[in-house]
């Protein structure tokens, strides 16, 4: 019971660091402040951002499950279940404080630990496993943050004055949103992973609609991908 406890903790905290982090804010600056300081082209509108609110209540519900079946038969969550998601959310937290302060390039650290650790959460539940009191949750976080761990780092590089090799910021962009994409639809065929697929499309759609016509190479990139996606998700079975 007291994995569970500390699940709770955990996911209690992580909406409330956040919650301060844009009330308060933090350090006298919201989180969309500082992303919104530095142009960068993968970026989406700031509508795409409300996901994080279907991200917490995925997750109320997730671990109010656990709860009920505890109740009913003692049946707690396996340690790995509960140390991931533990990490990740602590992992969170720290990204938050370290993008509030403005150190960036660590953020990315912290980004990366974030998605690593609801890899490892993702993959204690086999490809049956798709309730919204099973892989769902986990599903609709793990496909923001992979989205999210792209955008930090195309920050990060456009704030240190990267030179991109040569290559314009389109172009890197529009490789990044076709690199997503190849993610997208590996993971809904090897996982039949449907939810993990349609936040790169939410993600896609909103970029595009940020930029509009200012930016048509990266607008046309970004809805065409997202139809790619779409495509994959209707048609992909794996046998």
């Amino acid at each position: 019971m007291f994995r569970l406890i500390l699940m709770t903790i955990a996911f209690l905290a992580i909406v409330t660091v956040n919650a301060l982090a844009n009330i308060l804010p933090i350090n006298g600056q919201t989180t969309g402040e500082i992303s919104n300081r530095v142009p960068v082209l993968f970026t989406p509108a700031g509508y795409v951002f409300s996901i994080w609110s279907v991200i917490y209540i995925l997750l109320a519900i997730w671990i109010a499950a656990f709860w009920i079946r505890y109740k009913k038969n003692r049946d707690l969550p396996s340690n790995a279940i509960s140390y991931y998601f533990i990490l990740s959310a602590v992992s969170n937290i720290v990204w938050l404080l370290l993008w509030h302060y403005e150190y960036f390039a660590w953020s990315v650290a912290a980004m990366v630990a974030y998605l690593i650790f609801l890899i490892l959460l993702y993959l204690q539940y086999n490809n049956s496993e798709r309730k919204v009191s099973e892989r769902l949750p986990i599903s609709v976080n793990m496909g923001w943050i992979s989205v999210a761990t792209i955008a930090n780092v195309s920050y990060v590089l456009t704030f240190y004055s990267w030179g991109g090799w040569g290559l314009s910021n389109e172009l890197w962009t529009v490789i990044m949103l076709t690199v997503a994409t190849a993610l997208a639809l590996h993971v809904r065929f090897h996982h039949s992973d449907i939810p993990f697929a349609a936040v790169f499309v939410w993600a896609f759609i909103g970029i595009a609609f940020k930029h509009g016509l200012d930016e048509m190479l990266v607008t046309t990139a970004s809805l065409f991908l997202s139809g790619v996606i779409v495509t994959g998700i209707l048609l992909i079975k794996k046998k």
